[in-house]
């Protein structure tokens, strides 16, 4: 299977994995384990398959958060409600937000019961766990019962395998966390300036210092756009991250992939449709990876 079709695949599968992090069942839940809720629920959240590891760590394989955003919550959140808890919640609230967002018609749809069987055969086809620390720490959970949970953990466990080999791309590149959050919203593929700042927790001090390196090597324009060279570099992390997450897609195939496609995009325009994520927040191309 030609890796740009399995990143493509992979991509246009996203929200069903990322609205985690936007719905407010899984907030509910997770504050309802002990966290506190805003950004001790999403750190704890989806670092708890980790362990009760430290704020450094954290920051080591997310990548492109500002450090002290995460040590304000971590390790503190595993004070109050233990890794194994938080992961219990975390599900229950992704049940309910594929309830909520989907119906429960589609919930109980031969058509669920399907995607969820075919994302499962790319998630139980990933090579191992080599250089891959936030999916190893998924790989090791059981896989849950019901169809729509069975598509959630697959494609989760198929979106960190993906964030891992990209992380290893941006730093093949030699892109920090914040030059590599600077590139991505410039190429207008991600979040929109203002909020990917506030999101990651970056001062404006600290952005237009990272900005200025960018615009030494040439790979960012003084008004932030980026120049030929930093295209051309951006191209090179996306097709190294295509190529390193590639393989569970290749065991898939082409026509696997096409019908898992197939199934989700109602799906993701019910999602997108909702005002879950607004568009606000997003630049011109989101969703595309060049």
């Amino acid at each position: 299977m030609d890796v740009h079709l399995a990143g493509r695949t992979a991509r246009s599968l996203e929200l069903l994995h990322s609205l985690a992090y936007f719905a407010p069942e899984v907030e509910r839940e997770l504050v309802g384990s002990g966290l506190e809720p805003g950004r001790m629920t999403y750190f704890a959240g989806r670092s708890a398959p980790m362990g009760a590891v430290s704020a450094g760590v954290v920051a080591a394989v997310f990548y492109n958060f500002n450090p002290s955003l995460i040590s304000d919550v971590l390790p503190r959140a595993w004070t109050l409600a233990d890794p194994a808890e938080i992961l219990k919640a975390r599900y229950r609230g992704v049940d309910a937000a594929y309830r909520s967002l989907l119906g429960e018609k589609v919930i109980a749809s031969q058509q669920m019961s399907e995607a969820a069987q075919l994302a499962a055969i790319a998630a139980q086809a990933i090579p191992g766990v080599d250089g891959r620390p936030l999916y190893a720490g998924y790989a090791a959970l059981d896989w849950p019962d019901q169809p729509h949970l069975v598509l959630w953990h697959a494609l989760t466990l198929l979106r960190e395998y993906r964030g891992d080999g990209h992380v290893a791309a941006l730093q093949t590149a030699g892109f920090s966390g914040l030059e590599a959050l600077i590139t991505h919203t410039a190429a207008g593929i991600g979040f929109r300036k203002s909020f990917a700042q506030s999101r990651r927790g970056w001062s404006s001090e600290d952005w237009a210092s990272a900005a200025a390196d960018l615009v030494d090597r040439e790979l960012l324009t003084p008004d932030g756009e980026l120049t030929a060279d930093g295209r051309e570099l951006r191209e090179v992390v996306e097709d190294l991250t295509d190529e390193l997450g590639s393989a569970p897609w290749t065991e898939l195939g082409e026509d696997g992939a096409a019908r898992l496609a197939e199934l989700a995009t109602p799906w993701c325009r019910s999602v997108r449709d909702s005002g879950l994520f607004p568009e606000s927040l997003f630049g011109p191309r989101y969703g595309e990876s060049r």
